[in-house]
């Protein structure tokens, strides 16, 4: 490696980065990190601090999972890759898909259609769906509903049924045919309405409006996020997923979760669906998959859709899509240590309690600090507090002050993720009380500096 020196004096002048401004990146330059541990990262300089941010939402086993390490080595001794299109395949991949096939079974989920990583899983599902109902004689079922502040991805198709203007306003036009109803989010909606079940109820009269007023006739499909991540994790009442659920089948439209962060034990279940009872469509997967160690991803389909297309003898069900690392042996590999791994601790369990401990520190937080207008959270290791300039009016805090709060929650210890006015967390699902409580110290001096 390069030494410190030449990482500093280059850092972010060779590269662009994601989700952030290239002139920002320069002149504010990144962390450069160098090792983890545990689920502790080290930056250049030696500095050490517990990952408030679990990667991105996708190291649930933490930095030292020997099994999946040891999984990727010996794979690459042995099949490093080759293609799964139509005609070859791989002893990992025929292995893991019957694993998957057992842990999505309570979902009512029964084929993998494999991906490299979350907005392919997106895409996938979005194109299968518009295919089911072609499939199936439907041909005019080409729409898309999804929620604004919702979150799928990055390709064309993703950020089209994104809910947030700033994956596509500068992209447009995108796809057309994708429409947005509210999101169940209680702190700001066209409501006003506080109190979560009316407004999960309020949700879902939207979402029938939309429906009456497209046709259902004219809709594929309807994707969300168990719990909205990205977005700020926005909490939906329990209501809400079954009652949307219960609209998409009585309309024909497909349900598509979109469980790139929820599925793996994120939510305190083992599936963000499987946490509100229901049973999806189709289901994007990818991130915690193989603990991020691995670019991978799959997209778990109902028996319903696998009836339509295994049974079709027109021709339509030729599946013209897939991606040149779909299936790739070494994530199929690393992806069956992970599932074995994340089952023998019962990480769902830790996520919870963890979860538990998380939000209530951030709700003591908000207490003590009138910059903190909201706290959302509560289901598992996924939280997030809403900075604000004024309780009363809910004005948005000043953009430089979760810049400053995150450099000095990482000054004293702890990695934390700032997202517009959103301070979001999403640790290690390993982490350990102490860990938490690192966290959470380290927010209360961010907080401290800056108020």
């Amino acid at each position: 490696m390069k030494d410190s020196n030449f990482l500093k004096e280059h850092n972010a002048k060779s590269m662009w980065h994601p989700m952030s401004h290239p002139a920002d990146s320069l002149a504010n330059p990144p962390a450069i990190i160098t090792s983890a541990q545990g689920v502790k990262v080290t930056d250049v300089d030696g500095h050490e601090v517990v990952d408030g941010v679990g990667g991105l939402w996708n190291v649930n086993l933490g930095f030292s999972c020997e099994p999946v390490k040891k999984a990727i080595a010996a794979q690459l001794d042995v099949l490093p890759y080759y293609s799964t299109f139509r005609g070859t395949t791989n002893d990992q991949v025929i292995q893991l898909s019957e694993e998957l096939r057992e842990f999505f079974e309570p979902d009512g989920l029964s084929r993998a259609f494999y991906t490299s990583g979350g907005s392919d899983s997106v895409e996938s599902a979005l194109r299968l769906a518009r295919q089911y109902h072609k499939v199936r004689g439907e041909e005019g079922r080409v729409k898309y509903l999804s929620l604004k502040k919702g979150y799928h991805g990055t390709h064309t198709g993703g950020a089209s049924v994104n809910g947030n203007a700033n994956f596509r306003t500068m992209y447009e036009p995108l796809l057309a045919g994708c429409f947005h109803v509210p999101a169940p989010y209680t702190y700001r909606n066209p409501f006003n309405e506080t109190d979560p079940e009316k407004l999960a109820q309020l949700c879902l009269q939207a979402l029938e409006a939309e429906i009456q007023f497209q046709g259902a006739n004219t809709i594929a499909a309807f994707i969300m996020e168990p719990i909205l991540g990205a977005g700020g994790v926005i909490v939906p009442h329990k209501s809400f997923m079954p009652g949307v659920r219960e609209i998409c089948t009585r309309h024909g439209i497909l349900l598509i979760a979109d469980e790139v962060i929820t599925a793996f034990g994120r939510t305190g279940s083992w599936s963000g669906s499987r946490h509100w009872g229901v049973k999806p469509d189709l289901m994007a997967t990818a991130k915690a998959i193989t603990n991020g160690y691995f670019p991978f991803g799959a997209v778990m389909i109902s028996d319903e859709l696998v009836d339509t297309f295994e049974k079709d003898t027109s021709g339509k069900a030729f599946i013209g899509h897939g991606y040149t690392y779909s299936g790739h042996p070494v994530g199929a590999a690393a992806a069956l240590a992970c599932l074995a791994e994340t089952k023998r601790q019962n990480v769902p369990e830790n996520a919870a309690a963890r979860g538990t401990q998380l939000f209530d520190g951030l709700n003591a937080l908000k207490d003590k600090y009138e910059l903190v207008g909201d706290v959302r959270g509560g289901h598992g290791l996924m939280t997030a507090l809403e900075l604000v300039g004024d309780r009363a009016t809910k004005a948005p805090a000043a953009p430089a002050i979760g810049g400053q709060l995150q450099k000095v929650a990482y000054e004293n210890g702890a990695m934390v993720r700032v997202s517009g006015p959103n301070i979001i967390l999403s640790p290690p699902l390993v982490i350990s009380e102490d860990e938490t409580n690192t966290i959470l110290s380290a927010l209360d001096a961010g907080f401290a500096a800056v108020s």
